[in-house]
């Protein structure tokens, strides 16, 4: 919908001010009119949708001074002057400041409505030009957060730049972790809904009654709108959607038959099944479920990422390391290729939250890398990752290759192997004997 464009009308003469007002409301311009600059600076600013027409003499802060204040708060706001006679060379140096154009009384009515016209118009541009920098900066900041040259990194920013132009609504898959609400963001802020709402529910978060009042309302005095209005438009994204109850399910399924093709709103759902052992097509009914799965993603885990966890990892410690003003860990050789090794059963998440703890044990000049990872992933269960294997199976081979490793370079000194991957004798003793390794190979 074209964006309405407003006329301000600034002149302390009332009969002057309310016949320039009638005469562009009956030309189909939507007027204000104001007795002063400085009322009308209350009110008139930086992205003010329309254009200003002023009077030079005016009591207090007169026309030029208002025109001043004006371009300094938007240059390329449309300022049309007013003038008496005499006041031509006045308006003239308006001009040379930043004035549109201007009338000299009395004046044609006809020549300031197509003064008036052009004003608009060129506001109108501006404006719109405005917005799509700002959607374009904000998609590109939202893009620039799915850190990662891999193949698979690069397949999923080339799918979100393609669907993000779709209309369909869309089903974001993936393990915990995998960054998928920051790619819901990512669609909608490529897309051309990037200028309205972006709305964001859990659908785990709230009991059914509570959900359902959210989601359709009613809603309580002074809560607002009911989330499927207030992102009218835009996009409507459900985080958790595998949790909706089945008649909340009915009543979602309703609201996106009601809208027809293309949708006004778009829904973006999120699952968050993996590794539970069903999927979100058995948690939802079927019509629902190929409705909202009409255009699909599936995020990768970070172990299929490669040496993107390097990137992530380093760009996250600097960030901590800023944040807490200390120098950020100077990964090893040896550190890097556990990294890559570790199994992340929580993704980007759990790298995240590692960074942030070598950051701090860095700070205090104890532990490692090699620790923090042995601890993260000590508790990991038998949950299934994307590859069909168990992850106690990768957490296993990591723990195996951590020792293994450890023991060679301090050539099976038991005491500086405890120290660095912070484990008791006994634990030790114990991984040892259940990864078939043996002291006396590293002698």
């Amino acid at each position: 919908m074209a964006r309405m464009m407003k006329v301000a009308i600034v002149d302390d003469e009332e009969d002057l001010r309310q016949s320039v007002s009638q005469w562009l409301a009956l030309s189909g311009f939507d007027t204000v009119a104001f007795a002063s600059a400085e009322e009308a600076l209350k009110v008139v600013g930086a992205d003010w949708p329309g254009a200003v027409i002023t009077d030079i003499r005016m009591p207090g802060m007169d026309g030029m001074a208002f025109l001043k204040r004006m371009m300094s708060l938007d240059s390329a706001l449309p300022v049309i002057m007013i003038t008496g006679h005499g006041d031509v060379p006045m308006a003239v140096e308006a001009m040379r400041l930043g004035a549109m154009d201007f009338l000299e009384k009395p004046f044609n009515p006809d020549r300031m409505t197509e003064l008036a016209k052009r004003a608009t118009q060129a506001r109108r541009l501006t404006l719109d030009n405005r917005a799509l920098r700002r959607d374009l900066a904000e998609g590109a900041q939202v893009m620039g957060k799915l850190i990662g040259a891999s193949a698979p990194m690069e397949r999923l920013r080339e799918d979100i730049l393609d669907l993000g132009q779709a209309d369909g609504h869309v089903l974001i898959d993936g393990e915990t972790g995998t960054g998928k609400t920051l790619v819901a963001h990512a669609l909608h802020a490529v897309g051309p809904r990037a200028g309205k709402r972006f709305v964001v529910v859990s659908c785990a978060a709230y009991t059914e009654d509570v959900l359902a009042a959210k989601l359709f309302g009613p809603v309580g005095e002074g809560s607002g709108l009911p989330l499927v209005e207030e992102a009218r438009g835009g996009t409507l994204c459900l985080e958790d959607v595998e949790a909706l109850s089945q008649g909340l399910q009915a009543r979602l399924l309703t609201f996106i038959n009601e809208q027809g093709t293309p949708a006004e709103t778009r829904v973006i759902a999120i699952c968050n099944t993996h590794g539970e052992g069903r999927t979100v097509e058995d948690a939802l009914r079927p019509d629902l479920y190929f409705r909202l799965a009409a255009l699909k993603i599936l995020l990768p885990p970070l172990r299929t990422r490669g040496e993107d966890m390097l990137t992530l990892f380093a760009r996250m410690t600097e960030q901590f390391a800023e944040e807490y003003g200390c120098v950020a860990p100077v990964i090893t050789a040896q550190e890097a290729a556990q990294l890559l090794q570790a199994p992340w059963p929580g993704n980007v998440r759990q790298l995240i939250n590692v960074a942030e703890r070598a950051v701090l044990q860095n700070r205090r000049g104890t532990g490692s890398i090699a620790s923090l990872l042995m601890a993260d992933n000590e508790d990991a269960g038998p949950a299934m990752t994307t590859e069909g294997k168990p992850l106690k199976d990768y957490v296993e081979n990591f723990e195996r290759m951590l020792i293994d490793n450890t023991m060679r370079r301090h050539k099976g000194a038991i005491t500086a192997v405890m120290d660095e991957l912070c484990l008791p004798r006994r634990t030790l003793n114990e991984k040892m004997a259940k990864y078939g390794l043996s002291r006396g190979d590293y002698l």
